[in-house]
């Protein structure tokens, strides 16, 4: 670089500076787009619906949701990547972001392609069984499975989805032999439990806590490393008979990498002041999640984690997609 250069730069150095914070005080100047890669009435649909009207009241702007499910969530992923980096078009994930690189060949890379926004909340699941399955703990179910190997089986919501990979460290971590039924949905996974078609599910709380509380199915523990707010009678796997076993599902919101931190940090602030206020901590607790904001750099940090800790399940259970 000559010294002409490094003095024109210099120069502009303010200018460029101030035109970024003159665009972060005008956003929103248009209607936003929050794509969520999962489908209406899901709770990343009704979660996302909520932060957006939130967001609609506080900036007198749209905030327009748009459902792109398909491949694994691959194919609305996709569009964000390839947005504009102005703050226009988010991404509202679930924890298959994470799982998505050992499962799929992605046209995005998942760490470089997006910047971090926020962690949105929680999900747990729980370990439900079907009721005439004779075991009371998890420490109970083990033994059943070694005992009777491959007597026992897990439905899930396909192959490559969290609840099949909950099931997969589940098997790595106690040693023991359970195949593995994919169905279309958690819906029909479900369905299939009830009806003594499999014996056991890591099932998201809002489905599985019906047939619960009716007493048409067994829990045995949350998925989580602590229990749940939303049941914390439950005990947690790990404390009842697996240590080191923990799985999230979890939602967050990111937006096209190159996106201006000033922007970025506006939005942060937005979602943290959203899932602070009381009417938004209920409708998610209806969803069976918790809210969890957040810094953009812890979001950074969870997704590097979890594409790690992922890559390690999928490589050693050989899970494939359909």
């Amino acid at each position: 670089m000559t010294r002409k250069t490094c003095i024109v730069t210099a120069a502009l150095a303010p200018t460029l500076w101030l035109a970024t914070e003159v665009t972060a005080q005008q956003y929103p100047g248009k209607t936003v787009t929050i794509i969520v890669v999962a489908a209406p009435g899901s709770s990343p649909d009704v979660i996302a619906r909520a932060i957006g009207q939130k967001m609609n009241e506080a900036w007198r702007q749209p905030v327009v949701i748009d459902n792109r499910t398909g491949a694994g969530a691959v194919v609305g992923t996709e569009m964000v990547a390839k947005s504009a980096a102005d703050g226009y078009t988010l991404l509202l994930h679930t924890a298959s972001h994470a799982i998505a690189p050992s499962m799929y060949k992605l046209p995005y890379d998942t760490l470089r392609s997006f910047a971090p926004i926020s962690m949105v909340a929680y999900v747990p699941n729980m370990l439900v069984v079907h009721p005439t399955l004779p075991v009371k703990n998890v420490n109970e179910l083990i033994a059943l499975a070694k005992t009777k190997p491959r007597a026992l089986n897990y439905s899930s919501g396909g192959n490559g989805t969290p609840s099949h990979l909950a099931g997969e460290l589940f098997k790595s971590l106690a040693h023991v032999d359970i195949p593995h039924i994919p169905y279309k949905g958690s819906p029909p996974a479900m369905t299939a439990l009830l009806s003594g078609e499999t014996t056991m599910m890591f099932s998201p709380i809002p489905i599985a806590l019906p047939h619960v509380k009716t007493g048409k199915l067994k829990v045995l523990g949350v998925t989580t490393a602590k229990r749940s707010k939303l049941v914390p009678e439950l005990p947690t796997i790990a404390e009842t008979g697996l240590a080191g076993y923990e799985v999230t599902q979890w939602y967050a919101l990111q937006a096209p990498a190159g996106t201006p931190v000033e922007i970025l940090t506006k939005l942060n602030e937005e979602v943290r002041r959203i899932l602070s206020l009381p009417d938004i901590v209920e409708r998610l607790s209806t969803q069976g999640a918790e809210p969890a904001p957040g810094t953009p750099a812890f979001l950074e940090t969870h997704v590097r984690t979890e594409v790690a800790k992922w890559a390690k399940v999928v490589k050693a259970s050989g899970a494939q997609v359909d």
